[in-house]
Order: C-alpha cells, then structure tokens, then sequence
C-alpha cells in the first residue's frame, strides 16, 4: 500500500493495516493517529518512537500471537502470513529444527514466554546461537532484548506493508 493511501485511510482502516505489524494497542494508535505521514522514513521513524520503551505487559501480550521460532505459523490472519515469510528465508532442516525445538522449550521454562528474534536477514546458525547466548540472561536482561526484537519485528512489518 502506497504512503498516500495510507495517510487517507479512516482509523478503523488504518488500524487494520497497521495491527498485524505487532498487536499492542498503544503502539498501533501511536502510530495511527500521527496521520498524515510526508514519508515513510517519518512513518517508521514514529512507528521506532512509539514502540520505545514496550512495557513487560505488551510483551507477554503480543507474544501471544506469536509461533515459536521454527514452526509454522498456522492460521490466515495476517499476522501468521508475516511471521511465515520472515521465517521463510531462514533455512532450517531437520537437524536445526531439533536443535531449535530443545532449545525453545528450555527458554520457555526459563522465562516463561516463547524466545522471540527477528528472523529477517538471519540465518538458523545465527538465531541459535543467540538463543543460546540469551539463555545465559537474567530476566531483567532478556526484558529489554525481548522488546527490541519486537520493535524490529514491527517495524520491519511496517516497512513491508506501506511503501513510498
């Protein structure tokens, strides 16, 4: 969707094209009612403000929409489609999703949540082995790395979805 056609959405519209990016609903208005936008740098520049700081509560809340790194992500929303492609490009075989399976089962157990990373531009090699670094955290270490995954996360979507 061009810029302009964004900026000349109803909320309700623009809403819906902006939630899927990640489902907090400050964020999605902060981003929303800062309408009209003169670039999408300014968009993406808003939609990285607004997501600064997520609390711990958005956390755990988006999180519930989000499928563990190397598993696919089911359903039709629109949600599910992003989080499909971003982990497309990854390249996991069998050997990986192993690894991946253990190794996100005993970061659940240790926070509590699924580990979360933006796959884009990311090869499995590398996100196992920032799972692996990140087990080593404290919760309030992980908290912050948690939140500015999905802030990447979101943004990324963004930059997908509104083009100039």
């Amino acid at each position: 969707m061009q810029l302009e056609e964004f900026n000349g959405l109803d909320a309700g519209e623009a809403d819906a094209v902006v939630r899927p990016c990640v489902d907090i609903d400050r964020w999605v208005a902060g981003v929303v009612e800062r309408r009209p936008y003169a670039s999408v740098e300014q968009l993406l520049e808003t939609a990285r403000e607004a997501a600064s700081p997520f609390t711990a509560d958005e956390v755990d809340a988006a999180l519930a929409h989000h499928p563990r790194i190397g598993q696919r992500a089911e359903g039709g929303s629109a949600e599910a489609s992003l989080s499909r492609s971003e982990q497309a490009g990854v390249g996991i075989d069998d050997s990986v999703t192993e690894r991946l399976r253990a190794g996100n089962l005993t970061y659940e157990e240790r926070f509590g949540r699924v580990f979360l990373i933006r796959a884009a531009g990311r090869d499995a090699e590398e996100i196992l082995g920032e799972l692996n670094r990140r087990l080593d955290h404290t919760e309030e270490e992980e908290l912050p790395v948690i939140a500015d995954q999905l802030r990447q996360i979101a943004v990324l979507r963004l930059e997908g979805i509104v083009t100039p």
